[in-house]
């Protein structure tokens, strides 16, 4: 099956756990790092690759391990044990690389943060208790709805019934369809406030098969298609308040990376069956992002980086390579997303991948996205498999509807939480994370934050770069709930992740600036000319 690439995830407490010492004393428990690793297409005896890195927030290195993991029935596990001694109390970052032997392409990126010592010492910024509906703004008011915007039904190889669930099912097989996947979510959402669901289908599985049938009739698979798109368009107008969306995930994971499309009434395809028809109503070359990101923008439709991985999205024989239609059509990057193939019902899925860094790539590459976090439900748990959400701002007031919501996506106004109880907005002189300002003189920006229930503010960091300088972001502790900064003349973009003292993270969307010097009135030059003591 395409989706069954290797995949790895790295689970670390983020706080230290403690155990009883002498008398009624207690001490920080050894800390234990659990690294697994999946691969359903391993070959007998395949290794994995392996290093886990523990640094300070600046990037220091603390402590590094490395080792190879082997796969039996294409699962491998390891376990780091650390003892953190004398390490001065505060915020480090743990960051594990792993990749099969001999497949660099595969390779997989990690990153959780973990602490040492008390966080209530050195807490950041104390949490912003306000309503669960909506924050008041420098500008404005706004709702916040959360969903899930990554998951199959049985139109592709998704819907697979949770008991036997260990993988994705043979294309178009399984019985439950979006009207089943929106069904369930709803019904969800009532009490885990699951407001909205995109039923994202695998482009290339219309035809009932992993690859390629050559007896395939592309009108039944450009009606499947339709049926999903009225399926999801008549759940939504029977259920005010909950928004169901149908697209494509488009793409394979090798030598290529999955994206979503958000909106496209086109079923877009590059297989032919025997007599030459494309399976669909739109040809799309394999792999060509370059192309497909030209289609898009003309198109005005939306897209997601599903699980991006560092090699992916090559356009111009450039990985995450730039480009200026991509740009208006690409919104999101999936900066979290829950494990595909989880069978959970209870939000209670411990196995989570993180692809900031990869998005943090995009970004310095230029491209204008916020951060999302999805579940990719394979299994019939639509939205229930984790507690992470997307969340998404309208205008206070304005309906939940499947055009409201798109704008909003088109806007950037996003957040990405691994809680659905937290919320977070970031805004930069009075402008709402997302959008794209011109600035002279001072930057203040402002966290807007709300913690779950007994949650609060660990850590809050800012990360601020450059787009197009291609370099890794800066990323600074921020010590109060808002910070002005003086940027220096040029491009910058500035988001926050916020870490929750339950370990939770939460990402704003990034707000970018294109910050103009200081211009003096005429007047006042023509004065200082004047004046030989002049600074001008």
């Amino acid at each position: 099956m395409d989706h069954e690439e290797f995949s790895a995830w790295l689970e670390a407490a983020y706080r230290p756990a403690r155990e009883q010492g002498r008398g009624n004393a207690t001490k920080p428990a050894a800390r234990r790092f659990t690294l697994t690793f999946h691969d359903p297409a391993a070959a007998r005896g395949q290794h994995v690759e392996w290093r886990l890195e523990l640094r300070t927030p600046d990037g220091s290195m603390v402590e590094r391990w490395h080792g190879s993991a082997p796969l039996t029935d294409g699962t491998g596990r390891h376990v780091v044990t650390w003892h953190s001694g004398r390490t001065p109390a505060g915020t480090y970052r743990l960051r594990m690389t792993a990749l099969p032997r001999g497949a660099p392409a595969a390779m997989v990126e990690e990153e959780r943060d973990i602490r040492v010592g008390d966080p209530a010492a050195s807490r950041a910024v104390a949490p912003l208790r306000m309503r669960p509906a909506a924050l008041a703004q420098e500008t404005a008011a706004w709702d916040i709805y959360l969903g899930n915007l990554h998951s199959q039904s049985g139109h592709s190889d998704g819907g697979v019934p949770v008991a036997g669930c260990h993988g994705g099912s043979e294309p178009g097989t399984m019985p439950d369809g979006p009207a089943e996947a929106y069904a369930f979510a709803w019904e969800h959402g009532l009490t885990h406030q699951l407001d909205f669901l995109l039923v994202s289908e695998h482009n290339h599985m219309y035809d009932g098969a992993d690859g390629s049938d050559p007896r395939a009739d592309p009108e039944h698979a450009r009606q499947l298609y339709r049926s999903g798109l009225a399926q999801a368009e008549s759940f939504t107008a029977a259920h005010p308040g909950f928004v169901a969306l149908y697209g494509l995930e488009w793409g394979v994971i090798s030598h290529g990376g999955h994206l979503n499309i958000l909106n496209s009434p086109e079923l877009l395809g590059w297989e032919r069956n025997s007599a030459g028809d494309v399976i669909g109503d739109t040809f799309t070359a394999k792999n060509d992002y370059g192309a497909l990101y030209t289609l898009l923008g003309s198109r005005g439709w939306l897209g997601q980086f599903n699980h991006p991985g560092p090699g992916q999205f090559s356009a111009n024989g450039v990985p995450l390579g730039y480009s200026a239609d991509g740009d208006a059509a690409m919104a999101l990057c999936e900066v979290m997303n829950s494990a595909a193939f989880s069978n959970r019902t209870d939000e209670g899925e411990t196995r989570m991948s993180s692809y900031e860094r990869t998005c943090q790539r995009a970004l310095a590459a230029g491209w204008h996205v916020a951060f999302s976090s999805n579940q990719d439900n394979h299994c019939a748990n639509w939205g229930a498999s984790a507690a992470n959400r997307t969340g998404v701002l309208l205008p206070h007031g304005t309906p939940l509807t499947a055009a409201s919501l798109l704008e909003a996506i088109r806007a950037r106004r996003v957040f990405a939480t691994t809680d659905r109880t937290a919320s977070l907005v970031l805004t930069a002189n009075g402008h709402v994370m997302g959008e794209r300002i011109v600035n002279q003189g001072t930057l203040t920006l402002a966290v807007r934050y709300r913690g779950g229930p007994g949650a609060t503010s660990a850590e809050v960091a800012l990360v601020s770069g450059v787009p197009g300088r291609q370099a890794p972001p800066e990323t600074t502790t921020l010590l109060a709930d808002a910070v002005t900064l003086a940027p220096a003349p040029g491009e910058h973009y500035y988001y926050v992740r916020v870490t929750q003292d339950d370990g939770s993270l939460l990402w704003s969307a990034p707000v970018w600036v294109t910050q103009q010097a200081l211009t003096r009135h005429p007047a006042m030059r023509d004065r200082d000319a004047g004046h030989p003591d002049s600074l001008e």
